[in-house]
């Protein structure tokens, strides 16, 4: 198999065509023109060359057949919702993305799913596959930074007779490809890594079923949840510099993480040894705010992927089980001395006693 810069600069491209671009340009349509007999073509609901591209592209990142939709809650939203219906079991992380519980618990548990929620830990998932029919996994888990090891998982699920999907947003299909490790399912947020500029919504689910990506496209087309053409070029254009953004950025999380690790006024810092996000705590939410607000070159902002550094309190949405001065940090491409000097200030700003 070629590297992975390789593969992903050249991912998609079509062949080579006299006095053509190398990435054609997105195709803006809504009604196309279509005689005869009906076909999805005629209507750009269900079809575009622009998202085929990018789908052809990110299907040889992923090692299967990718559907792209409008977001990553559309994408997960696309596997959870049509296969679940009453009497179904899922099994999915308590520390999941929260619209991800937000769907398992107020739309698929009123309508007769069983919802198991576990901690991410393998064997937490193992005790609760009995009957089980859709395992959600996210790994790593956010903000935990969890690695569970999909392949065991995988093969535990499909004993129990359920199918495995697999978010792997945090580590891209470069770090990990989840269906080479079994999944039915490998689903992404390409808002975050994926485009890495931090400037579009877009999402996709891999699978090597051609049934089952049949099933995703035609959900698609009938929920509406379509990209952009102009989106989706913009993250193809993006994906050719994707291994080296991603190289960058774990050489910078990795040098935070030392930093971080050595520091008196820091605790529990969680990352995972690939991937931009890295988590740790300060005392208390006073202190996580003024460590944000002390940084010139960190944005305070949700969100992870991006070229820019970038943090956020995780506690202020009240959706995970974090402690108040949890700090959820995106590692960018600014030049690593900078960016320590930076948060080295930032800390000692945070940290400095009141006068």
């Amino acid at each position: 198999m070629r590297g992975d810069s390789t593969r992903a600069v050249h991912a998609g491209l079509p062949a080579p065509e006299q006095g053509r671009p190398f990435l054609p340009g997105p195709t803006f349509a809504a009604p196309t023109h279509w005689a005869g007999d009906a076909a999805p073509e005629g209507y750009a609901r269900f079809a575009n060359p622009t998202w085929e591209r990018y789908e052809a592209a990110l299907g040889e990142l992923e090692g299967g057949e990718v559907v792209v939709l409008s977001s990553g809650m559309a994408a997960a939203a696309a596997v959870l919702l049509p296969l679940l219906g009453p009497g179904d079991v899922l099994v999915a992380p308590s520390d999941a993305y929260p619209g991800v519980r937000t769907i398992a618990l107020e739309h698929l548990r009123p309508r007769g799913v069983e919802v198991r929620l576990v901690t991410s830990h393998e064997d937490a998932f193992t005790a609760a596959l009995s009957g089980a029919t859709l395992v959600w996994i996210e790994s790593p888990s956010n903000p935990g930074m969890d690695v569970l090891d999909l392949a065991a998982l995988a093969q535990a699920a499909h004993a129990a007779g359920a199918l495995v999907a697999v978010d792997g947003t945090l580590a891209t299909p470069l770090r990990r490809r989840a269906l080479d490790l079994g999944a039915d399912f490998a689903m992404s947020s390409a808002s975050k890594h994926l485009s890495g500029h931090s400037d579009l919504l877009l999402g996709y689910v891999a699978a090597r079923d051609p049934e089952r990506a049949a099933a995703l496209r035609a959900w698609r087309g009938l929920t509406g949840a379509i990209p952009g053409p102009f989106e989706v070029w913009l993250a193809h254009r993006s994906l050719a510099t994707l291994a080296v953004r991603l190289e960058r950025q774990e050489a910078n999380a990795a040098g935070l993480a030392e930093l971080l690790a050595g520091h008196p006024a820091v605790t529990d810092v969680r990352w995972p040894g690939f991937g931009s996000v890295l988590v740790f705590t300060l005392a208390d939410e006073d202190t996580a705010q003024r460590f944000l607000a002390g940084s010139a070159l960190v944005t305070e902002a949700t969100s992870f992927g991006g070229v820019h550094s970038s943090a956020e309190r995780r506690a202020r949405w009240g959706t995970d089980d974090v402690h108040a001065g949890c700090i959820r940090f995106n590692a960018g491409i600014e030049d690593l001395g900078d960016l320590l000097g930076d948060v080295t200030a930032a800390l000692a700003a945070a940290t400095a006693t009141t006068r």
